[in-house]
């Protein structure tokens, strides 16, 4: 058992997902087919949302909602540190200015609480929107951020990326999925190998705001509009000469704004819409893995703090807090099990420390991340593997 490789997370193709790529690649269309709104359609039903649209990957959809929602030069975005750096990164494409606020030390969610502080310590105005994350694969409370929201005037991304699937209990007691669009403005979700759902690569965004998603249709395809309604130039300069009647030709198509190839291939949402159809069953063995670790730790003196079990939550991570975090690493990697460690806070990168970011301005961050270590958590691993990780993380401390 100790010489197999156990990583922190391993994809799932199937000979179904083979056989549905191999289809698309004998199709007629690579790209920009059929497979594509398929994907998007059947992804938004699974969501709860009215919109879907499908990206080249999760950092992609971050962007474009930054650039569908106006962020511009100096525009102050919020957000958390702990995340992976394209939550934080999207903001800075477009010239606005990131503030991270930090964690709830026991949901390791962006602190609502700290965020209000953050708002009512500046002048209404100052801040244009929210990325709150929904870490790990447990669900922000949208409501209540949406209704923060609202009463500053801001928008809200929601990064979804870990959260397919992913639900959080609403104010009267019913679950809201995770990217259903009845809080945020919109969210992004990734496609990543590690994921719950995976393309190799890929994203999609969701949203219930049709002139939201009709921008991000043409920022997706490099600011290009096919459709007919939505045309500047006149019929003349499009046909090339003066005609009886007043029709475009069916070549034509205008670029109205500076968008970006940012498209998924058909193969690749082939490849997702096989995945889509067992994402029931993934949410359900991550839950079933997530419940066997918090039953071999919940008592165990050596850990500080552990995800646990929480309704709603799509655990893409199962992460532990403990002292000797390094001391467990190495040992875990001597056994051939990959943990990994998410994330280093990002306000430390030194990329944003050039903003003056510093050490001891996100504490319950910063201390989160001296602890912290993700187990290996993804729906082909077995018993008998997870039996062994929480054997070997028990002999190291005991």
């Amino acid at each position: 058992m100790g010489q197999n490789i156990i990583p922190y997370g391993r994809q799932n193709i199937t000979e179904e997902d083979i056989n549905v790529v191999i289809e698309a690649l004998k199709s007629e269309y690579l790209t920009q087919g059929p497979k594509i709104s398929e994907f998007e359609h059947a992804f938004a039903n699974y969501i709860g949302s009215k919109f879907a649209v499908a990206v080249s990957n999760g950092t992609a959809a971050l962007h474009l909602c930054a650039l569908a929602l106006g962020v511009k030069e100096g525009d102050k975005v919020i957000t958390t540190p702990i995340t992976f750096a394209a939550s934080a990164n999207c903001v800075r494409y477009c010239g606005g200015e990131v503030i991270f606020s930090d964690i709830d030390p026991n949901t390791y969610l962006l602190d609502i609480n700290k965020v209000r502080s953050l708002l009512e310590s500046s002048p209404k105005g100052t801040y244009k929107g929210i990325i709150p994350v929904d870490f790990a694969g447990r669900a922000v409370d949208l409501e209540a951020f949406r209704k923060l929201a609202d009463e500053f005037g801001l928008w809200i991304i929601e990064d979804a990326c870990h959260a397919p699937g992913g639900a959080f209990l609403n104010s009267k007691n019913i679950l809201e999925n995770c990217g259903n669009g009845n809080f945020a403005d919109l969210a992004i979700f990734s496609f990543h190998p590690v994921k719950h759902i995976a393309c190799g690569e890929g994203g999609m965004i969701t949203t219930n705001d049709e002139k939201l998603y009709k921008k991000l249709l043409a920022l997706r395809t490099h600011g290009i509009t096919k459709n007919e309604g939505e045309y500047v130039n006149s019929t003349k300069f499009a046909n090339g000469f003066e005609t009886e009647e007043i029709v475009y030709p069916s070549w034509y198509m205008e670029m109205q704004t500076l968008g970006f190839n940012y498209r998924l291939t058909d193969f690749q949402a082939a490849l997702g819409l096989s995945q889509l159809e067992r994402a029931n069953d993934g949410i359900a063995k991550r839950r079933e893995i997530a419940t066997n670790y918090n039953k071999a730790f919940i008592n165990k003196s050596f850990i500080k703090g552990q995800s646990g079990v929480v309704e709603g939550h799509a655990y893409h991570l199962y992460i532990i807090e403990v002292d000797d975090r390094l001391g467990l690493y190495n040992y875990l990697r001597k056994n051939n099990i990959f943990a990994q460690i998410h994330y280093i806070p990002c306000h430390l990168m030194p990329y944003y420390k050039q903003f003056g970011w510093k050490e001891g301005d996100m504490p319950f961050a910063e201390q989160y991340y001296k602890d912290c270590i993700s187990l290996p958590m993804y729906p082909t691993l077995t018993e008998e593997e997870q039996e062994f990780v929480i054997k070997i993380i028990n002999s190291y401390f005991e």
